[in-house]
């Protein structure tokens, strides 16, 4: 009988069902995917789940995707009981999955694309993030729904107003209907600093990544929310794939070159977060303006370069987050006046 290596549990995450494969990597590093069921995804369905796999002596390493909010019941529960638990981005499984012999994508497939995912990588433990990431998340999405909101009030005031013969009680209504936008705007914020009042590390962290250029408050507590506090990101190239602001191609010998585009996939919440910091950034800062100017005399198109700041500034955030230190917008500048001065000195 061979040594097993490796155990995993992949699962695929829907919003009512968890599609589970059993997989185990052997000494002469073949894998056997030999299992597989559906659990609904409610407390009961986790239950169900533990017993299924330790009856069948896979108490391995459980693997998932973060599938928006669908997967982190399962992961707590899972953690909570002691058990070893992965979530992987969606980009990397995806990539992954395109790498295999696979011709239908089902559920089945996908949970058992995960299981040999986590066969063949080495993965990081997953622990449950600071409680104030998900009461960060669930208050900047709020707030943002209701600054949209207010923004089509406020377009329907204008255009009603504008308008011959307007109708007086829709006007009172769509303005009382503004204010109370207003309000709730203002609870939002209210709330949200009596949730960062306390926490000293947490406003030490928002000081260092506000030192940016451009990035306010509300900016940066929307990035530190979307990514549980960069939790699950490891590098600047895997954030902006989560982001979806990379850009990808498509070239095949010297007859097939595909236009590069920006990716529609990412999470939009952080995507958005950043739109505006990157245009006032282009506006007000010499630095950042001199590249958009550089990157739209090359190709032309002025939204591809906002992009291009937009992922700049969002790296920027990784960066001093990493790091631990404020940003310092005269860095480069110091370097090259250190390197000359080093190489002086050894002259």
């Amino acid at each position: 009988m061979k040594k097993i290596l490796k155990q995993v549990t992949g699962i695929d995450v829907a919003q009512d069902e968890l599609v589970v494969c059993l997989g185990h990597l052997e000494e002469d590093l073949s894998m056997e995917l030999y299992a597989h069921k559906t659990f609904p995804n409610t407390p009961k369905g986790f239950v169900a789940l533990v017993k299924w796999v330790e009856k069948a002596g896979m108490v391995g390493r459980f693997v998932m995707e973060a599938t928006g909010v669908y997967h982190e019941s399962l992961a707590y529960f899972l953690a909570e009981q002691g058990y070893m638990v992965s979530i992987v981005l969606p980009n990397k499984i995806s990539n992954f999955f395109r790498t295999l012999e696979v011709k239908t994508i089902t559920d089945k497939t996908a949970s058992e694309a995960i299981t040999q995912f986590g066969l063949q990588r080495n993965l990081d433990d997953w622990h449950p993030p600071k409680g104030i990431y998900k009461k960060l998340r669930q208050l900047t999405r709020e707030r943002d729904q209701v600054v949209q909101t207010r923004i089509v009030a406020k377009n329907q005031l204008h255009a009603e107003g504008a308008g011959a013969k307007s109708n007086k009680s829709s006007l009172a209504r769509t303005q009382k209907h503004i204010v109370f936008l207003d309000k709730q705007e203002k609870e939002i914020m209210q709330e949200l600093r009596l949730l960062l009042r306390d926490d000293t590390e947490m406003k030490k962290l928002l000081v260092i990544l506000c030192s940016i250029t451009r990035i306010g408050l509300i900016t940066a507590i929307t990035v530190l929310a979307e990514t549980n506090g960069f939790d699950l990101i490891r590098s600047k190239r895997q954030l902006t794939s989560y982001a979806g602001l990379d850009v990808r191609g498509k070239q095949s010998g010297p007859s097939v070159k595909g236009k590069p585009k920006i990716t529609k996939k990412g999470n939009r919440y952080l995507k958005k977060a950043m739109h505006f910091p990157a245009l006032t950034a282009i506006r007000h800062d010499e630095r950042f303006k001199t590249v958009f100017i550089r990157l739209v005399s090359k190709h032309g198109i002025k939204m591809k370069a906002a992009v291009a700041i937009q992922r700049k500034l969002l790296e920027m955030m990784f960066t001093v987050y990493k790091n631990n230190i404020m940003y310092d917008k005269n860095y480069l500048v110091n370097q090259q006046a250190n390197s000359i001065q080093r190489v002086e000195t050894k002259n």
